[in-house]
C-alpha cells in the first residue's frame, strides 16, 4: 500500500507505518520496541460505547486500542501513558489520524491521574506477567509493557474504582493463566463481573486469554460464547469481522 506525503511525515526510520480496518485507521509502531499484538482489537472489539460517554485508557501504549475504538460512538478519550517515547508515538498516531478532537494523549502516571471528575468508560490492556517472574526483556518499552514494572493489577483496579462512575462500565483483556489472579484482586474492590469471554486459539483448546466487563452493580456474570481465532490456518469469521472493524460485537 502506498502512503502520502502527509503521511510520512509522522513517520521516523525505526518505525513501521500499519493499517487496519481497511485502511481506515493508520498505526505508527517501533520496529524494536514495544509492539502490540492481537490482544489489541480483541478488546476494542470487546468494548461497548454510546455515544456523549467520555472513556479512560489505563497505559495506552501507542494508542492503538483508543484509536481502534474511534470507529465507535462516544464524546472523548483521554489516554494515559507513562512512558515518553511511547507518549510521541500515540500522540503522532492520534495526528496521523486526524483524531485530536476525539483522543487526548496525557503523559501521566494513572495511579497519580487526578482530572476532578469521573468516566462512563474505563479500558487496559494492563501488563500480563507478575512482578519477578519470566524472562524480563532487556527493551525497556517491551519490558514495562509485559511485566508488572509501573503498574500491577491492584494499582490497575483501585485507579478503576476512584475513577470510574458509579453506573460505569471497566473493560480488560488479561491471560488465562492468570485469571485466578485477577478474580483474587477484583474481590478486595466494589467492581463486579458482569461478562466474561474466553479467547480460544482453536476449537477444543484451551483458552488462553479472556475479555471482561466489570461494573458496580451486577449482581451475577454472563459466560459468553468463546472467541476462537483460528480455524485450521486461518482465522475464523469472526475473528475476520473484528480485523475489519465491526462496530458492535453480537455476542451471546
Amino acid at each position: 500500500m502506498l502512503w502520502n506525503k502527509e503521511e510520512e511525515v509522522f513517520k521516523k526510520e525505526d518505525e513501521t507505518l500499519d493499517s487496519f480496518y481497511h485502511g481506515k485507521i493508520l498505526i505508527l509502531q517501533k520496529k524494536k520496541g514495544y509492539r502490540f499484538s492481537v490482544d489489541a482489537p480483541l478488546l476494542a472489539d470487546f468494548i461497548v460505547t454510546h455515544e456523549n460517554e467520555e472513556l479512560l485508557e489505563l497505559g495506552t501504549g501507542c494508542g492503538v486500542i483508543s484509536l481502534l475504538l474511534s470507529i465507535k460512538p462516544f464524546k472523548r478519550i483521554i489516554a494515559l501513558e507513562i512512558q515518553d517515547s511511547l507518549v510521541d508515538l500515540a500522540i503522532r498516531n492520534v495526528k496521523l489520524n486526524n483524531l485530536e478532537h476525539k483522543i487526548n494523549v496525557l503523559h501521566q502516571d494513572f495511579c497519580t491521574f487526578n482530572p476532578g471528575k469521573k468516566f462512563d468508560v474505563i479500558f487496559s490492556n494492563p501488563p500480563y506477567e507478575k512482578r519477578g517472574s519470566g524472562v524480563l526483556s532487556p527493551n525497556r518499552e517491551k519490558a514495562i509493557a509485559r511485566h508488572e514494572i509501573y503498574c500491577d493489577l491492584n494499582s490497575v483496579f483501585q485507579t478503576t474504582v476512584r475513577l470510574l462512575k458509579k453506573e460505569g462500565r471497566a473493560y480488560f483483556i488479561y491471560p488465562a493463566k492468570r485469571e485466578k489472579d485477577f478474580k483474587e484482586y477484583l474481590s478486595r474492590t466494589e467492581l463486579k463481573l458482569s461478562k466474561i469471554r474466553y479467547v480460544i486459539p482453536r476449537r477444543d483448546e484451551r483458552p488462553n486469554l479472556f475479555l471482561v466487563e466489570l461494573n458496580f452493580h451486577s449482581d451475577s456474570c454472563k459466560i459468553l460464547s468463546p472467541l476462537i481465532i483460528y480455524k485450521n490456518d486461518e482465522y475464523t469469521d469472526e475473528m475476520k469481522r473484528i480485523f475489519a472493524g465491526r462496530k458492535n460485537a453480537e455476542v451471546n
